[in-house]
């Protein structure tokens, strides 16, 4: 493993051309970045870190009262898999409801656990649009037209990650990882670490640890970013390296459009020269099969590059 930096953009001045600059070649070269003078509010981060503190160091049995199910995936869950492997760590999700089963499940007694959620979602969600506008200019589209799929009915999530002590130094001996490489299904990733290093980025063959910053977020690019824009862009593999020595926490949001959204590339990413390298794919299809061997090993994790045209 080695440690080299990946980009850190100063996105105060976002639409600037040199800002966009900078997004697009970090898009190109890693499919990661840390973002500074994001706006994200410092007593939001603060609360939401606090409030995940508390209820992972909460006994088992309380944490699982709220347990996710294959019907409900919001609530906690400590039997995650990734590739079919089983992750070291503990999740909490939240998400918006259906008004049926899949409803948010709140830890009893814990009212600024959820107030803290909930804010925090608010402003990640604020936060992954002006993104999100910014990649649809560098793709030669209007800063709106990627946000067409992300209507309110849109199905993006928080999760808050605890990554416990690992039991050995060579937890990873038989695969067993933090989480396991992989890339993530969905837009974008906007990820608040604590100062514990673990999270790591492959690039040129190698894997790159992402060091914390205090002031920064880390943002990475999903694999439907990647189908837009005709493979400019790539989802970079990443995982988490468990620690032999301390506890980590983290909290990612990821930003999925509607079930009903279909994707492709983008007509600006294509020409006679640079044909379509993917078919369109449908985001409920695609998060539901890739759901399935996440939850639990019900089958094979679905990929872009099974979407791939001949071309």
């Amino acid at each position: 493993m080695k440690t080299k930096s990946v980009p850190v953009i100063d996105i105060n001045e976002l639409q600037d051309p040199t800002t966009l600059a900078k997004l697009d070649l970090a898009c190109r070269e890693w499919g990661f970045f840390q973002v500074i003078n994001h706006g994200m509010p410092q007593d939001a981060i603060d609360r939401m870190m606090r409030e995940a503190n508390a209820f992972f160091h909460q006994p088992i049995d309380f944490k699982r009262q709220n347990s996710r199910t294959h019907d409900n995936p919001w609530g906690f869950f400590d039997r995650e898999l990734t590739g079919n492997q089983r992750d070291l760590k503990q999740v909490y999700d939240f998400g918006p409801g259906d008004g049926r089963e899949i409803r948010p499940q709140w830890p009893q007694g814990m009212t600024e656990f959820r107030t803290a959620v909930r804010e925090y979602y608010k402003h990640s969600e604020r936060l992954a649009y002006r993104l999100l506008a910014a990649i649809s200019t560098n793709l030669g589209m209007s800063p709106g037209f990627l946000s067409q799929g992300f209507g309110p009915n849109h199905t993006s999530f928080l999760r808050l990650n605890y990554y416990p002590v690992a039991l050995t130094p060579s937890s990873t001996r038989d695969g067993h990882m933090g989480v396991g490489q992989h890339t993530d299904a969905g837009a974008l990733t906007l990820l608040l670490q604590d100062e514990q290093s673990g999270l790591e980025v492959f690039r040129n063959n190698e894997w790159h640890m992402i060091e914390p910053r205090s002031d920064a977020l880390v943002i990475n690019i999903g694999d439907i970013v990647q189908v837009w824009s005709n493979d400019r862009y790539f989802a970079a593999l990443h995982r988490v390296v468990p620690s032999a020595e301390k506890e980590r926490f983290s909290i990612p949001f990821f930003l999925n459009p509607e079930y009903r959204t279909n994707y492709a590339p983008v007509p600006t990413m294509i020409s006679g020269t640079q044909p379509a390298r993917y078919k369109e794919i449908n985001w409920g299809e695609f998060r539901n099969r890739r759901a399935a061997g996440d939850y639990a090993d019900y089958g094979e994790e679905v990929q872009i590059e099974q979407y791939r045209t001949q071309a």
